[in-house]
């Protein structure tokens, strides 16, 4: 894996593509710094080694035109206050004024510059923007692991000016590295648990699970359209009625390659989707009208518990019910902290997924697994055996 070295920094330009891709408030704070947090280990070793660091991130999706509400200024307090030294900031990521601005940079100071999708031409993975964007720096650092599955300008087609000074950052070569650990060479038993709303978008890892682990456990509004294509009663519950054939496959599938199949047995069930609807609790297969599942019940919790106790590797994306509300996180909770305790007695856990992520942190649990990923779209398209573009574009 390439890595920079220090003597090679010192005086140098160098572009490093962030993700702060970050939530904000209604008054444009920053409400989780967890992005950035992980950015700095990069950040710091290429000011303490005297370069200076040209920072290029995506926020949003404001479709190449410029929005007020998506501007990364709004990130550069809590950055500089994460750094401990004044962030410059450029209302702009390319022409001469940024150019000038950045010639203007000292040995360690650090720049963000403006959001890269006001320019339609990034997530186009435009050639002649990409160019643009190299002028930028002498060294290129890709440290964006949440955007290392996309084929744009700043990710891939801005590898192709920088052949011999390309380079992952800390926190994309420990993704890779943990990533590795659990796909390549995983200790076992291996058990990986999918939960979240639906089976739409999380299909072909499903598939490409069944053929790596022992244990699938599948939790989740998913799970409901699992239980009514085996006939069973889910009242309103979420499903997807046009997946039940394919519910039915998959779990052929597993039972073809001799994979422990794991769905909920009770269900925690509200009269609407609200914290203070009225609540019952039943069989996940005896769910009446007029009631929808929000959470896996206790009975789940204690089956999902002993194969997680049990598992020497564990891969976690998605939550077991709708843990935003209090009354319903209690399912997510208890198997976030079934992980941890196997993590304790020397299992690998690794977690990724926009609300597994904000779910453990909730409950701040994210501190006792071994692993906590920064994307959850690139860290899926990695378990379903494809190779990302942005991690090629440094190898080749």
């Amino acid at each position: 894996m390439l890595a920079i070295k220090k003597q090679d920094i010192k005086g140098k330009r160098v572009i490093i593509r962030v993700d702060f891709n970050v939530p904000l408030d209604k008054e444009f704070s920053v409400v989780d710094d967890s992005r950035i947090v992980a950015s700095l280990p990069t950040i710091k070793k290429i000011t303490d080694s005297g370069g200076r660091a040209v920072l290029i991130s995506h926020m949003g999706r404001p479709n190449g035109k410029f929005e007020e509400s998506l501007s990364l200024k709004h990130v550069i307090g809590c950055l500089s206050s994460l750094i401990g030294r004044r962030v410059l900031f450029n209302s702009d990521c390319v022409g001469d004024k940024v150019l000038r601005n950045i010639d203007k940079m000292k040995n360690g100071d650090v720049m963000l510059l403006e959001n890269l999708r006001f320019y339609a031409e990034e997530e186009e993975g435009d050639e002649n923007f990409a160019k643009e964007l190299a002028k930028i720096g002498d060294i290129y650092i890709n440290d964006a692991f949440g955007t290392a599955h996309r084929t744009h300008a700043s990710t891939t087609t801005i590898t192709n000016y920088f052949k011999k000074t390309k380079y992952f950052g800390l926190l994309l070569a420990s993704e890779i590295k943990s990533l590795k650990h659990v796909t390549e060479k995983p200790q076992r038993p291996f058990t990986a648990i999918i939960g979240g709303a639906k089976i739409l978008g999380k299909i072909t890892v499903l598939k490409a699970l069944i053929k790596k682990v022992d244990n699938l456990i599948i939790g989740g509004g998913m799970a409901y359209t699992f239980i009514m294509a085996q006939g069973g009663e889910i009242g309103d519950s979420l499903v997807e009625k046009d997946k039940l054939s394919l519910a039915l496959n998959l779990i052929e599938l597993a039972k073809k390659e001799k994979v422990n199949l794991f769905l909920p047995v009770d269900s925690i069930n509200a009269s609407s989707f609200n914290n203070n609807a009225r609540i019952q609790k039943t069989s996940i297969t005896k769910i009446p009208q007029g009631y929808m599942g929000m959470d896996i019940g206790e009975k789940s919790v204690e089956r999902f518990a002993a194969v997680i106790s049990d598992s020497k590797t564990i891969v976690w994306n998605g939550p077991m019910g709708v843990f935003e509300m209090d009354n319903f996180e209690k399912g997510t909770r208890q198997i976030a902290q079934a992980i941890c305790r196997s993590t304790e007695c020397g299992s690998f856990s690794f977690v990724g997924g926009g609300d597994s992520v904000s779910a453990i942190k909730k409950f701040r649990l994210d501190g006792c697994v071994s692993y906590v990923s920064t994307g959850g779209g690139a860290m899926l398209k990695y378990l379903e055996g494809e190779v990302l573009p942005a991690i090629s574009a440094i190898n080749c």
